[in-house]
C-alpha cells in the first residue's frame, strides 16, 4: 500500500528583531537546518512577506502556503506606523508610563473583539522595559516597503496551493488589499473571515482551524 509522506508543518510569523529583508533568509536557513521538504506553510503578517519572500526569492517550494492578513502589497503601515518610521529615536526614548499606554492601545486595534488584559498581556509584555521599548521602534523603523516591492511582481509565479484569509475587521490592512492579493496569485483561494481583525487567531480561531483542515 502507497502512503502518503508525513505533512510537514511550518507556522511563520515573524522574526521580529531582525530586518524584513534578513528574515526570508532566515526562514530559507531555517528550512535547510531542519531538512523540511516542500512544508505546508502558514503565515501571519510579516511573516506572510517571509514565507512569500523566501520562496520567490531564496527558491524553498512548499506544498501549500496559507496567508493569514499578510503584509504582501505595497503601500502598507497604519498611520502610527508610518509616523513612528520617521521619528523612531523620539519614540524609543518615551517613559515608561507613556509606553505602557501606547503599546496595549495599539495592539487592541489588532483585535476586533474586547480583549482582557491578562490576555492582551503576553503580546504587550516584550515591548515594554529594556530592551524591549528600544526594539518595538525598531523593528517598525525596519518596515521598508522594499522588501514587498521586490516579491510582488513575482505573486503570478507562485508554484503551489495559495489560500488567503482575511479579517474583514482589519484596521491595520484592510480587506480589501487581500481581494488585491487573490487577484494578483492565479487559482488562489480567498476566505473573508467576518467578525474578525487583523489578529484573526484571537478572534476567530476556530475559522483558520476550519479553513486549514479543508485546504490541508
Amino acid at each position: 500500500m502507497n502512503k502518503q509522506p508525513p505533512r510537514l508543518f511550518f507556522y511563520a510569523y515573524a522574526f521580529w528583531l531582525e530586518p524584513a529583508g534578513v528574515q526570508n533568509e532566515l526562514l530559507a536557513q531555517l528550512l535547510d537546518h531542519w531538512g523540511l521538504q516542500r512544508p505546508d506553510v502558514v503565515a501571519h503578517d510579516f511573516g506572510g512577506a517571509t514565507a512569500l519572500r523566501a520562496h520567490l526569492l531564496n527558491g524553498k517550494d512548499y506544498r501549500s502556503l496559507t496567508l493569514i492578513d499578510p503584509v504582501a502589497l505595497t503601500p502598507w503601515g497604519s498611520p502610527f506606523v508610518q509616523h513612528v518610521r520617521q521619528h523612531e529615536t523620539a519614540f524609543s526614548g518615551l517613559p515608561d508610563y507613556i509606553q505602557r499606554a501606547i503599546v496595549p492601545t495599539y495592539i487592541r486595534g489588532a483585535i476586533h473583539r474586547e480583549i482582557p488584559d491578562d490576555e492582551l498581556a503576553p503580546y504587550v509584555q516584550p515591548w515594554l522595559g529594556d530592551p524591549g521599548q528600544a526594539a518595538f521602534y525598531r523593528q517598525i523603523a525596519q518596515m521598508d516597503p522594499r522588501y514587498t516591492l521586490e516579491a510582488q511582481p513575482l505573486y503570478p509565479t507562485i508554484r503551489c496551493p495559495v489560500q488567503i484569509l482575511w479579517g474583514e475587521e482589519d484596521q491595520w490592512i484592510p480587506v480589501e488589499r487581500g481581494r488585491e492579493l487573490h487577484n494578483m496569485i492565479p487559482g488562489s483561494q480567498f476566505h473573508p473571515i467576518p467578525n474578525a481583525g487583523h489578529l484573526v487567531q484571537e478572534d476567530a480561531p476556530q475559522a483558520i482551524v476550519a479553513a486549514l483542515l479543508r485546504f490541508l
